[in-house]
């Protein structure tokens, strides 16, 4: 199974509302593929956030999703995929 790790930088002035987004995105991820995202801060640099799914296993589909539903937070995102070693 693999593992994605999505981040991105936000202004804070965006923050809130971007809140509600990303809710919204986690809803819609998880009622259609049963993975339940998580969203992170940086300690060190508030601006970074990160979404992270875990356990994911049609690949190829929750990657069309992610794209799909995504693209309407107009935010720069950088997407990692790891698997167990």
């Amino acid at each position: 199974m693999t593992s994605y790790y999505v981040y991105y930088r936000v202004q804070a002035d965006r923050v809130a509302s971007l809140q509600d987004e990303v809710r919204h995105l986690f809803r819609v991820v998880e009622e259609a593929t049963g993975v339940r995202g998580r969203w992170l801060r940086r300690r060190d640099e508030p601006a970074t956030y990160m979404e992270v799914y875990e356990d994911v296993r049609d690949e190829a589909a929750f990657e069309a999703l992610l794209g799909r539903e995504s693209a309407e937070l107009g935010l720069e995102r950088h997407v990692e995929r790891f698997v167990c070693a």
